[in-house]
C-alpha cells in the first residue's frame, strides 16, 4: 500500500528532529525543565524515540503504533512548552510570541498524526 506523500514527510520530519538531538544536544538541554533528572540521557532518549517513531511511519505493521506514539510524545512535550513559558530563563532566549505559537502547533501536529490512523 502506498501512503500519501505527506505521511512520508511527517516520518522524515521526526527522523530529522530526532537526529538533531544527537547533533545539537545543547539546544535541547537548554529547554529541559529543571525539575526533570538526567537531562542529557532524556534528550538523547527523546531523540531516539523520535527517530524510531518516524521510521515506524513507513511500514504498514508499525504505522498506527508510531502514530499513537507520536501523539503521546507530543502530549508529553507540552510540559516542556509550558515550562519554557514559566520564566525568561526557561524560555532560553526565544521570543515569547514564538513560545506561545508552539502550544497550538503541538495540537496541530497531534491532529496531523491522528488523521493518518484512518488511512
Amino acid at each position: 500500500m502506498t501512503y500519501p506523500w505527506h505521511l512520508y514527510l511527517m516520518g522524515a520530519m521526526y527522523i530529522i528532529a530526532g537526529i538533531m538531538h544527537f547533533i545539537k544536544p545543547k539546544v535541547y538541554l537548554r529547554i529541559m525543565p529543571r525539575y526533570l533528572p538526567f537531562h542529557k540521557p532524556l534528550v538523547l532518549l527523546s531523540g531516539l524515540v523520535e527517530i524510531i517513531l518516524g521510521v515506524g511511519l513507513f511500514f504498514r505493521f508499525t504505522k498506527d503504533m508510531s502514530l499513537y506514539g507520536i501523539i503521546t510524545m507530543l502530549s508529553v512535550f507540552l510540559l516542556v512548552h509550558f515550562y519554557m513559558l514559566s520564566s525568561k530563563k526557561a524560555g532560553a532566549g526565544f521570543p515569547r510570541w514564538i513560545l506561545l505559537l508552539r502550544l497550538p502547533l503541538q495540537f496541530v501536529l497531534m491532529y496531523w498524526a491522528f488523521y493518518y490512523l484512518n488511512i
